[in-house]
């Protein structure tokens, strides 16, 4: 069975241990790289991201984007919502279906 995890800075993260998720502080950009890559490298099937900690990151998100798994997924942490994990869900269903799926536009 895959395991899910979560990356980000401790405020944003620490809940996310009530629903018995791995939570994985990071506070450096580099902490955050190799977190990432042990993580993605080992049974885990989703990761959670901060939009803030993603940012950072990019170029190794990019890496795993085409793969099965894990699933890296987006999410606003206590400073707010950039917006950046709405557009990546958007993305990709848009290239699994076709279609944007707010504007109802056809690729």
């Amino acid at each position: 069975m895959y395991k899910i995890a979560v990356i980000g800075d401790y405020d944003s993260i620490y809940g996310f241990a009530t629903l018995g998720l791995s939570i994985c502080p990071v506070k450096t950009r580099e902490e955050a790289r190799d977190k990432f890559k042990q993580l993605a490298e080992s049974d885990y099937g989703i990761i959670y991201i901060t939009e803030a900690a993603a940012a950072e990151l990019e170029d190794e998100i990019e890496r795993y984007r085409e793969k099965t798994l894990p699933a890296v997924i987006r999410i606003p942490g206590v400073s707010g919502n950039t917006g950046a994990g709405v557009e990546g869900v958007r993305k990709t269903v848009e290239q699994a279906v076709g279609s944007d799926i707010l504007f109802g536009g056809v690729s």
